[in-house]
């Protein structure tokens, strides 16, 4: 039996007033996922481990069931992986995100969602200016980039871009968690007072403001790490062949240390804007040469990000749409079975602006199976579940389980 997995970074969600008292996911109209939830069996994962923080980086890995006290290095080295960066011992790999400061406050963590030409041309900038033997700049997508650093210790307090928007950047600094890290983070943190002189005046970033678009004048440093030791899906599961498609470096880097082929659309943006058609059209293409498929969208968790709820509800109904209706309708004409699941990695409430670890809703669709009572695919409906909540690897398990062949 084949097996896709869909998922929504960022869509789960928390009641909101302006839909009457209902999430982002109850609100939108999904009748594939609706029907697959009809269909199927479901529950509740919790995808983020007690002292861990709730990134995409941490959640992703905790879907597909890794340990991550075992396999967690950062989000650094996973994009570093993505991007063919090969790391060497004593090398520090950390996020370096392109963002946009307003006075002291951190407007926002993507730099106005910068065009991916516009920031290669500032990361090659930085190279000249701010990089040297020890600091190298890596060029990755849109705001997301890498910081490679020799010698760098990777015991540091960092404060991810996105949980402090439109408050004072200065206290969120990198601060070490140790005292040989002390100065490691005194380093990281000239580089990025450095980048706020250096950046503004660049002609990519006036010409931004003569757009009325958000510059990118700062740097800011994140979730640093070393290269990660991590089982593939065949040695984990015995899943003989997999496949990635992600616009989003680090679940592409997951995607690579887990032994999956990463297959990359063109128009996937990581935005509301990607290629949903060519999403789904790559899906099933990779789904006949591959037992197991890892399709990711990251719309949802951006508009989480804005606060924008009419945007969040837009891109659930996408995925449904655009995604998860065209791959229903090919498999069912398939002669052999396609399970299918569905879900978030962690909810990125609109009113909050940032992720939370609050347990995630998701459906399993096999062909064979007896479905429970949920007749609707939510945060809440699934409560009433078969499954319960679950933790580790057993979502994953119970998903790769070839009990219905």
């Amino acid at each position: 039996m084949k097996k896709i997995l869909i998922l929504g970074d960022g869509m789960a969600d928390e009641p909101i007033e302006m839909l009457g008292g209902k999430t982002p996911l109850q609100y939108a109209r999904t009748p594939y996922m609706d029907e697959l939830a009809r269909r199927g069996v479901t529950g509740r994962l919790q995808t983020v481990p007690d002292g861990f923080h709730p990134g995409s980086e941490t959640a992703n890995l905790a879907v597909l069931g890794y340990s991550l006290p075992d396999v967690y290095e950062g989000r650094g080295v996973l994009e570093a992986a993505s991007m063919n960066v090969e790391l060497h011992p004593g090398e520090l790999a950390m996020r370096c995100n392109l963002v946009c400061l307003e006075g002291d406050r951190l407007k926002n963590h993507s730099a106005g969602h910068i065009t991916t030409p516009e920031a290669r041309e500032l990361i090659a900038f930085l190279n000249e200016t701010a990089g040297d033997a020890r600091i190298r700049f890596h060029a990755g997508v849109s705001y997301r980039h890498l910081l490679v650093m020799r010698g760098g210790d990777k015991r540091l307090d960092c404060t991810p871009p996105h949980d402090i928007p439109m408050q004072p950047f200065r206290p969120a600094l990198i601060r070490p968690a140790a005292a040989e890290a002390e100065e490691t983070a005194a380093l990281l943190n000239r580089l990025i007072l450095r980048s706020q002189e250096l950046l503004p005046d660049h002609p990519v970033n006036r010409r931004r403001a003569a757009a009325g678009k958000d510059p990118a004048n700062s740097l800011w440093f994140w979730s640093p790490g070393y290269r990660p030791t991590m089982q593939t899906l065949k040695e984990r599961y015995g899943i003989p062949a997999s496949a990635v498609i992600s616009a989003v470096d680090l679940i592409q880097g997951i995607g690579v240390y887990a032994g999956m082929d990463v297959v990359k659309v063109e128009g996937a943006t990581g935005l509301y804007d990607t290629n949903y058609e060519g999403k789904a059209r790559a899906a099933l293409e990779a789904l006949r040469t591959h037992d197991f498929v890892y399709v990711h969208v990251e719309a949802s968790d951006e508009a989480g990000h804005e606060g924008d709820v009419r945007l969040k509800v837009r891109t659930v109904e996408d995925l449904d749409r655009r995604l998860v209706g065209p791959i229903c309708e090919a498999v069912r004409q398939w002669d052999e079975p396609v399970a299918i699941a569905v879900l978030p990695d962690h909810p990125t409430p609109c009113a909050l602006r940032t992720h939370t670890n609050v347990p995630v809703p998701f459906l399993i669709c096999r062909p064979g199976e007896t479905p429970d009572e949920v007749d609707r695919y939510d945060e809440f409906s699934v409560l009433g579940g078969k499954y319960g909540l679950l933790a580790g690897d057993r979502f994953m398990r119970e998903f790769t389980a070839n009990h219905f062949i």
